[in-house]
């Protein structure tokens, strides 16, 4: 509880400094930029990283490796390549909203594909495998359409969103994603108990009455909502999910269902930092531009990899 309280409480800091820091400087701007730029993208960041973090508990419990994040099952690459279907074909630039929608609809094409693969008796095995099939899928289309771009103007746009940012986001692309988010999020808190028994093994949960199956396809949901969602407004930004759930076990135990809430607070206080540093660095340095958020949450992801397989060698 107390952790919880404090990464509250870092959170509320954090979005108010996310208000407070623009282009414009380290200022509080006026009414029209605040609505309308300011708390949207701030707001976009608390909500997706909300998402990536619990998403990266929930894979780490229900999987029983502590290596899995949402990248694992291909959501996030399905709703990439349904984003940059739109920007292929122009639709995104005659009607804006095409570009959330069309990501949202990868992730969900994307999510009955998954369940589709891992079949009715889903186990954690069968849902790896096909997450690797999926993602694989989506990598190759993916793939094609960036050797097929009409122009290198859409080459270069489209490359430049799949490396994730929040900038220039409004009120539409919170409106977008919010709900389906906060839905994934609310499925994904409620599998504590389940998760709790999966992490006994596969067979204890199922002689204790836990449905195995239905658990991971609610996972697989779940993510594919907050996940989704997530990607189709703000592009890729990985690392959050496996980042959250192993910075808390020191503090939350080992006990999957315990981690939930605390990831889900952990990774929105860690994304608005992202957020922030990607907004202040150009104040702070000579940057021609704000480095894009997926570039910074993979600095920091990176090292962490390193360091976990470094603990883990012989």
């Amino acid at each position: 509880m107390k952790v919880s309280l404090g990464l509250a409480a870092l959170i509320l800091v954090l979005f108010g400094m996310g208000l407070w820091v623009g282009a414009s400087g380290f200022q509080w701007p006026d009414r029209a930029i605040l609505l309308e730029l300011r708390l949207p993208r701030t707001a976009l960041a608390l909500l997706i990283g909300g998402g990536l973090g619990l998403s990266g508990a929930v894979l780490q419990g229900a999987l029983r490796n502590p290596l899995a994040d949402a990248g694992l099952l291909g959501i996030a690459g399905c709703a990439g390549l349904g984003a940059v279907v739109a920007f292929y074909w122009g639709i995104s630039a005659i009607f804006p909203p095409a570009l959330p929608l069309a990501g949202l609809l990868g992730a969900g094409v994307g999510c009955a594909g998954l369940l589709a693969i891992a079949g009715r008796a889903a186990s954690g095995p069968s849902l790896i495998l096909a997450g690797v099939a999926v993602s694989a899928i989506a990598a190759s289309l993916l793939a094609v359409a960036l050797t097929m771009a009409p122009n290198p103007y859409a080459l270069a746009e489209i490359t430049f969103w799949l490396m994730g940012g929040l900038e220039d986001r409004g009120l539409e692309h919170l409106a977008l994603a919010g709900p389906p988010v906060l839905l994934g999020v609310a499925v994904l808190l409620r599998l504590g108990s389940g998760l709790d028994a999966l992490a006994l093994g596969e067979e204890v949960a199922a002689s204790l009455g836990r449905p195995i199956a239905g658990t991971l396809r609610w996972a697989a949901v779940g993510v594919a909502l907050a996940v989704g969602a997530g990607a189709a407004v703000a592009g890729g930004i990985g690392f959050v999910g496996l980042i959250v759930p192993h910075l808390l076990r020191p503090l939350l135990g080992e006990r999957p269902g315990g981690l939930l809430l605390g990831s889900a607070l952990a990774g929105a206080a860690l994304l608005l930092a992202a957020d922030i540093a990607a907004r202040a660095l150009p104040l702070l340095l000579p940057l021609a531009q704000e480095p894009r958020l997926g570039v910074i949450t993979a600095l920091l992801g990176a090292p962490f990899l390193i360091r976990i397989a470094l603990r883990a060698a012989p």
